[in-house]
């Protein structure tokens, strides 16, 4: 079993909007690693961070992509930080990837600036920013398409993913 798509980039990119619309569009089930991490875990992702720290929290992120890549035939949303893990990005060498890109501008919109994302506590901008230019790489080499999401509406994205899913099935 295999998912139909993959979606990976950074936060504000819109992965979780749509993925749900993908999902939708397609009559596949949706997934969410941050959503099984928290079941999982009984607490938050931000929960996780500030009590164990990241490196648990990247591991619990691995253990969870490893399962729905392996469990789920629909939509599989990425935490932003997930490919970061070397065998997580080998997991995704099998698999359908879509690169939702977002530039800065769009994306720091899109997260707002009373993030509750761990990662960008402080001056949300500047953490975006230096996550995104450290991430670009990694997600430039797990995906097989990039889909540029600035000045698209969730929508628009999730109609270009579909095509991606159809035009490889």
């Amino acid at each position: 079993m295999k998912p139909a798509v993959v979606l990976v980039g950074p936060p504000g990119a819109g992965k979780s909007t749509v993925a749900a619309i993908v999902a939708s569009r397609l009559g596949l089930a949706v997934r969410d690693t941050d959503d099984d991490i928290e079941a999982e875990q009984g607490i938050s992702v931000q929960d996780i961070f500030v009590e164990a720290g990241e490196p648990r929290f990247r591991e619990l992120e691995h253990r969870a992509v490893a399962r729905a890549l392996s469990e789920h035939d629909g939509v599989v949303s990425l935490g932003g930080g997930a490919p970061l893990h070397p065998q997580t990005r080998q997991l995704l060498r099998d698999h359908r990837v879509v690169f939702l890109d977002v530039g800065l501008a769009q994306a720091a919109a899109r997260v707002g600036l009373n993030s509750g994302r761990p990662l960008l506590l402080g001056n949300v901008r500047g953490q975006l920013k230096r996550l995104m230019d450290e991430r670009r790489p990694v997600y430039t080499e797990v995906a097989s398409v990039r889909i540029d999401t600035d000045g698209r509406t969730p929508e628009e994205v999730a109609e270009a993913v579909v095509d991606v899913v159809k035009e490889s099935r």
